[in-house]
């Protein structure tokens, strides 16, 4: 407590003053915290004085209060971007990263508990910078970091406000900013970013990432290998499934699930707390991505069969603990963003909308992936793959701009693998004009991308398409061969190769 008190004296937050009229102070709280790693030691032990924003009132004490943060799949692409140019990745971490935010707004608070001024009992805080816990001080601080990292030469990635760019050819440098956190990569300099920054913020020099957002990197002389063991481990643990039996599969091939089921109510609170801490470890795991969203569709009112469905693919997940995504250090395919689009047509047997599935490689390595149900009732099996192809446009022309970026080039355009021949007609021209006229304008978005040359489609055969594997469940053997061939490996055996 004592320092973290004279953290923000020595930083200046504030001054002692009289409480002016029809203000009211903001009361203060102390919160105490253990920081552990990737596998539960115990690092450090952390005290924060923060404040009890939620009292706080718009228009009054604050008036905005979005930061941008860089996405994960942003983070993705820039450590599949390392590991094919063969760069170091560095992590650095901002000490009492809020307290560097200036204030704009006029905040009073409570003199904290334990170090009252003694005679001035009556005095408050006038807030110059900000506190832990204040609705605005995430936005204060990355306006501080923002125009910080301006002034030292960045440029912001248009396609990601979370990422920085500076230099070319061999000088380029990136910076991936997630809060108080920053992932470093480049050729050179980062040395010399290193010092840069410690001359403007207290920081700690974290060395090469090892572990970010819950992520653990392993960074080898082959590649970049991502995962998330530890945490699977305890989510399987959490469940008390640690000794069961596994299976093979995430969920069983050709299982229909229905909100108007007629099982027994289960504990809703238990059934939404396992099925998001399954949903955060999509972020490394393509393959059960499918069996995650489908489960999530039963979180209002979950029954019997949806809980059996997920231990089920709890017990895949403790099977299969090890695997993660690997990103090849010097791939001969270069920086070329291959997508593929499927959809699994009126596979909701609720209100029988289909199911888009989408996954984007850079190569062979997965760097983004998604499933999920339509937002219309696709009358035919063509008009759903359309729809499915048209947000994996979006997404690849947000990809490539995002890998523009990065790699200071000019990328070809991303290439998206369709297995229906109808969608892919309609997408270059206004063919089937009788039993298409009904599909919502923005679903024509791809065919404007197709005619500008920011994408481009390809058919495929059924057997080669991807992301057949984000659309349904499948017997074990397609799901296993679908599972190696979309770039899921075993960290831990590629660890000891």
């Amino acid at each position: 407590m004592e320092a973290e008190m004279q953290s923000i004296e020595e930083n200046k937050t504030w001054s002692l003053v009289d409480l002016p009229p029809g203000h009211k102070p903001i009361g203060l709280k102390w919160v105490f915290k253990v920081k552990r790693d990737e596998h539960g030691a115990v690092v450090k032990h952390k005290t924060r004085l923060v404040a009890k924003g939620y009292v706080q009132r718009p228009g009054i004490d604050f008036t905005e209060v979005f930061a941008p943060v860089a996405r994960l799949e942003s983070v993705h692409v820039l450590l599949a971007v390392a590991a094919h140019e063969g760069w170091e990745v560095h992590h650095m971490d901002v000490k009492s990263t809020f307290l560097n935010g200036e204030l704009q707004e006029e905040v009073y608070v409570a003199q904290p508990a334990g170090f009252v001024v003694e005679g001035a009992e009556h005095k408050v805080l006038k807030l110059k910078k900000a506190l832990y816990g204040l609705r605005q001080a995430p936005k204060a601080w990355n306006a501080k970091l923002d125009n910080t990292l301006l002034a030292l030469g960045f440029q912001k990635s248009e396609a990601e406000h979370g990422v920085y760019i500076r230099g070319s050819g061999e000088a380029r440098l990136i910076v991936g900013v997630y809060v108080d956190d920053l992932i470093i990569t480049g050729r050179s300099g980062i040395n010399k970013f290193k010092a840069e920054l410690k001359k403007m913020f207290s920081m700690s020099d974290l060395g090469l990432l090892s572990y970010y957002l819950g992520l653990e990197v392993q960074q080898t002389e082959v590649g970049i290998r991502i995962g998330q063991a530890a945490y699977a481990a305890k989510l399987v643990e959490r469940s008390g499934l640690s000794d069961c039996n596994v299976c093979a599969v995430p969920m069983e091939s050709r299982l229909k699930l229905s909100k108007e089921s007629e099982s027994p109510l289960v504990d809703a609170m238990e059934y939404r707390s396992l099925v998001g801490g399954l949903r955060y470890l999509m972020n490394t795991r393509p393959d059960i991505t499918y069996a995650v969203n489908y489960v999530s569709r039963f979180l209002e009112k979950p029954k019997e069969d949806h809980r059996a469905a997920v231990k089920h693919l709890l017990r895949y997940v403790a099977g299969t603990l090890d695997l993660g995504v690997f990103y090849r250090r010097g791939r001969s395919d270069g920086h070329q963003l291959i997508g593929y689009s499927d959809s699994d047509y009126a596979g909701d047997i609720d209100d029988r909308k289909s199911t888009s599935g989408m996954l984007y490689c850079l190569g062979s390595s997965p760097i983004t992936w998604n499933s999920g149900k339509q937002k219309v009732v696709a009358l035919s099996s063509c008009e759903a793959e359309y729809i499915a192809a048209t947000y994996g446009a979006c997404q690849g022309v947000s990809l490539a701009q995002l890998l523009k970026d990065l790699v200071g080039g000019k990328p070809g355009a991303p290439i998206l693998r369709v297995d229906n021949k109808s969608a892919i007609d309609l997408a270059k021209n206004p063919v089937h004009h009788e039993r298409s006229k009904h599909i919502e304008t923005k679903y024509h978005y791809i065919r404007k991308s197709v005619e500008d040359g920011k994408i481009s489609l390809e058919q495929i055969p059924t057997g080669d398409q991807l992301a057949d594997i984000m659309t349904k469940s499948l017997a074990r053997v397609k799901f296993q061969e679908l599972r190696d061939r979309i770039g899921i490996v075993n960290i831990k055996l590629q660890h000891q190769a």
